[in-house]
């Protein structure tokens, strides 16, 4: 059976895109997720939203609890993953404001629950995540984006980091070394979880700024990010939305 938990970064978890919206609190064996989940539809199909951050972005990336946000929607039959991220842009081509399909991550995270194997008591696990997002959730991202007219990249490697700081330029000088495009502090400690629940996982970050690589650019503060989400924030719902409903139609429950 079909049922989308949608994970919302910054400014995207607003329970008004659900329709009969109703609130549900879940226990998990890891603790309790960042905030109650609120359950509704979109186009008819059972959505489950979970804001990242607590509601009011009152958790920093590091306190976030990563291992009880996915354990939470396993257990309420979630069968499919769409997220939503700020991120800063490692590349020149992409700009504010553009959206990035994910396909690859680079985990630079230090104080993380990053497993739910935390022994081999019950066997040796191993799991494998050498391509981490799923490909048809990454394609109905990409292919909606593109059809409402959105600047849409298909291809992104990410590095997450462990924040709450932003990086050096050293740092990220040494990231776009590495082959990073975008850089967040969530990313790969949530689809690293969804793969070990075996949830397949989608999403789509959104560039704010540059980082502090790009030396002809400002340094850029939070609220900075803030108010360039804020301006496509109504972007990145309408892609949520058309996503599932073409999820509707398409992706096997």
């Amino acid at each position: 059976m079909l049922k989308i938990g949608i994970i919302g970064g910054s400014g995207l978890d607003d329970p008004k895109i659900l329709k009969n919206a109703k609130e549900i609190s879940v226990e998990t064996p890891y603790g309790n997720p960042s905030s109650a989940l609120t359950a509704g539809k979109i186009a008819g199909i059972d959505v489950l939203l979970l804001a990242r951050h607590g509601k009011g972005h009152i958790l920093s990336p590091s306190q976030i609890n990563y291992r009880a946000n996915i354990s939470a929607l396993k257990a309420q039959g979630v069968s499919h993953i769409l997220a939503t991220t700020a991120c800063g842009s490692l590349r020149e081509e992409i700009q504010r404001g553009d959206f990035v399909i994910l396909d690859q991550f680079i985990d630079f995270t230090k104080h993380r629950k990053n497993t739910f194997y935390e022994s081999f008591e019950n066997g040796i696990q191993h799991p494998i995540v050498a391509d981490p997002f799923d490909a048809e959730l990454r394609s109905i991202l990409y292919e909606t984006s593109l059809e409402l007219g959105f600047r849409t990249h298909k291809h992104g490697t990410v590095v997450t980091i462990e924040g709450p700081r932003f990086s050096t330029r050293a740092e990220s000088k040494m990231f776009r070394i590495w082959g990073a495009d975008v850089i967040n502090m969530s990313v790969a400690t949530e689809v690293t979880l969804a793969r070990e629940a075996g949830i397949p996982y989608g999403v789509v970050a959104m560039s704010t700024d540059y980082d502090c690589w790009k030396e002809d650019e400002t340094i850029v503060t939070w609220q900075e990010i803030l108010d360039v989400f804020a301006k496509n924030a109504d972007n990145v719902r309408k892609l949520l939305i058309h996503a599932v409903g073409k999820m509707g139609l398409g992706v096997r429950g």
